[in-house]
């Protein structure tokens, strides 16, 4: 008799279980990196057993949490991080539940999405740099959308975005740049921060090995090139 959990999983059910992922992350159950190991997971699935693996610590499809869930506020406006003559960083568990902008004149923003809760489907930054730099530091797999203008300056995506298709995480950058930097980078580029224990992840590196997000990314443009430019 089949084991119900070596049946293989489809292309429906993947995609069922990558939008599960997204509203626990918006209920702050999974942090941006969590979200986007998961979803990359979900993607590279076979079985059904490796797909329950993913949600076995998220409350059931149709089952109602421990708690109700908070009404969702109110749109906010933007909150600002503004570094003049100096610096201001942004980094570990923190949460995003409204648009970000980042300033930097004569110095330095640093915006370390990692491991903070996105109460929002799509990440919304606006970027200006006046002989400063801003960087904002994201997980490989998400999908960057960066626009906007450099004047004798720079801005650049490097990061090892997800295959087109992916209903990855979203993070949208405006920038503008006088003078200056706005870099958008990815885990590979960044100082690494500590994955907390989770048991799908080491079950999953047995199943698949430590590379097994690679055959889900590809770099900007997909042309070889490590980043994308604009000047």
């Amino acid at each position: 008799m089949t084991d119900p959990g070596g049946v293989r999983a489809s292309d429906a059910e993947r995609e069922a279980v990558v939008e599960r992922l997204r509203v626990a992350s918006v209920e702050g159950r999974l942090s941006l990196a969590e979200l986007t190991d998961r979803t990359e997971a979900a993607y590279s699935a076979v079985t059904h057993a490796e797909l329950a693996l993913l949600t076995q610590d998220l409350p059931g499809a149709g089952q109602p949490a421990a708690f109700p869930a908070a009404p969702r506020p109110a749109q906010r406006g933007r909150r600002w991080f503004v570094g003049v003559m100096g610096d201001t960083k942004r980094r570990g568990a923190w949460r995003i539940d409204q648009e970000l902008g980042a300033v930097a004149v004569m110095g330095d923003v640093l915006l370390d999405l990692r491991e903070a809760e996105a109460r929002t489907d799509v990440v919304d930054i606006t970027a200006v740099s006046v002989m400063g730099d801003v960087k904002i530091i994201v997980p490989d797999g998400v999908h960057v959308d960066l626009d906007g203008m450099a004047v004798m300056g720079d801005k650049r995506v490097d990061v090892q975005q997800a295959a087109p298709g992916m209903n990855v995480p979203v993070v949208r950058v405006r920038a503008y740049a006088v003078m200056g930097d706005v870099k958008v980078v990815g885990d590979s580029r960044a100082e690494p921060v500590r994955r907390g224990l989770a048991a799908w992840r080491e079950h999953w590196r047995r199943l698949h090995g430590d590379d097994w997000r690679d055959g889900n990314r590809r770099l900007p443009g997909d042309d070889g090139r490590r980043g994308i430019h604009g000047h």
